[in-house]
Order: structure tokens, then sequence, then C-alpha cells
């Protein structure tokens, strides 16, 4: 078994390249590249995202949005299926709200 075979790929991911009746839409190799690809951009962008929050006071929603602007051009080389999944991973690996997320539950204290 490959490396490769060993990456798990998220549902929410697979649901980017799978067709109305759950198929591959592209090679499997090609499959694992783009989500490699979309994984890596969400996580290099955690820093600047949280300096820009911090730094500038840009809210949350505001620095996703601009985010999702900029992947969303034809020169970022994501389709915009996959710049809304690396939005919503960002968002995820920042703890921030976002409607592709599931909302937390207030504390109840």
């Amino acid at each position: 078994m490959s490396d490769d075979d060993q990456i798990l790929i998220p549902t929410s991911f697979e649901a980017v390249w799978r067709d109305a009746r759950g198929r591959l839409t592209v090679p499997r190799d090609h499959f694992r590249a783009r989500y490699e690809l979309c994984e890596d951009m969400a996580q290099l962008l955690v820093e600047p995202s949280q300096a820009v929050h911090h730094d500038q006071g840009v809210s949350e929603d505001l620095i996703l949005q601009r985010t999702l602007a900029g992947l969303v051009t034809a020169e970022s080389g994501f389709s915009e299926a996959e710049a809304v999944w690396v939005v919503t991973r960002l968002a995820e690996l920042l703890g921030w709200p976002h409607e592709g997320l599931p909302q937390r539950e207030p504390n109840k204290g």
C-alpha cells in the first residue's frame, strides 16, 4: 500500500469531485493531488488570517469573504467548489463560524 492510499480524504472534499451517482469525475491520482493542494492552501492561510484579524482588527467573516474572492479568480488555479472548500476548511482550522460548518451550541453555564 502506498502512502497516498493512507491519506484520509474527508467526505466534504469528495463531494467536490463526485457526480450525482457518487462516482469520481476525475482520475484518483488527480483527485488526491487536488485534495493535498486544497488542504495545504487552507493550512497556509491560517497564520496570515490570524494576523489580519488580530493586527488589523478585520472581522472573521470579512477575512473569509476576501479569501474566497481571491481563490475564485481564474489566476488562483482553484475551481469555485475547491475555493469554497478551502475557505470552509480554513474556518474550521481557525475555529471561526462559517455557514459551511455546524453551528456550535452556546455554553450554558
